[in-house]
């Protein structure tokens, strides 16, 4: 199965993975185009995908599914919020993620 599509439309030449996030619900959550799972636990989720670093916070938050192959992450509990952390300065979203955690 091939995850790269060859389209001559306007698109970009790397061959990026999707990202998309879908939530049912508040109380579940799939995820695609996750490059790796930095961190989580009960309250917050930091995961690294192709569009940059996003933190999810809520309640009673379990890890459903992680395909790292495919780059999906399924999450259940309660969904508070999500935020992408911007990474223009190359540890600044680490540093957040940091601080968050203290």
């Amino acid at each position: 199965m091939n995850q790269y599509y060859d389209s001559s439309s306007n698109s970009k030449s790397t061959t990026t993975q999707e990202h998309d996030v879908m939530m049912r619900g508040r109380k579940l959550l799939d995820i695609t185009g996750v490059k790796q799972v930095e961190s989580f636990d009960n309250e917050e989720f930091l995961l690294e995908t192709v569009m940059g670093f996003l933190s999810i916070r809520g309640q009673n938050l379990q890890m459903k599914n992680l395909d790292v192959d495919k780059g999906i992450v399924s999450i259940k509990g309660k969904v508070f919020d999500l935020v992408y952390l911007d990474d223009h300065h190359g540890e600044k979203a680490k540093g957040l993620f940091s601080k968050i955690f203290r």
